[in-house]
């Protein structure tokens, strides 16, 4: 199980910085890929990246006081790029805004949990 998560922890390291890149091009770019179907829809695609930036952001800082401060910056770099939307001929959207930081919330939560599993293992075996 350790091994699972310093494997996670690696991978979160080397792709938080091209994540922040793709997430910054698709958000700025004047034309936008469109993805039909489910993941069409805009609010949850807003959700899933920052989901996946917030939960990489964790699973490297870990459960440390600077979390916080990380999470902060998270939300608010979706907040920035929401704001120079309008700078690109794109609608800057509260409700992106809205979906961007739930996506945090949530990528934070479930990185800890993801985190605390080899704490599980490790009571079980005693």
């Amino acid at each position: 199980m350790i091994f699972l998560v310093r494997l996670v922890q690696t991978l979160s390291r080397w792709l938080f910085w091209p994540g922040v890149a793709l997430i910054a091009w698709g958000e700025l770019t004047p034309q936008p890929p469109q993805f039909g179907g489910v993941l069409g829809w805009d609010k949850l695609l807003h959700f899933t990246a920052y989901f996946g930036l917030a939960s990489m952001a964790t699973m490297v800082v870990g459960a440390r006081p600077k979390l916080a401060w990380t999470l902060l910056g998270v939300i608010l770099f979706g907040g920035l790029l929401e704001i120079l939307q309008g700078f690109t001929g794109r609608d800057p959207e509260i409700l992106d805004f809205v979906a961007n930081s739930m996506g945090a919330f949530a990528g934070l939560g479930v990185a800890l949990l993801f985190l605390r599993l080899p704490l599980v293992g490790a009571r079980r075996a005693d």
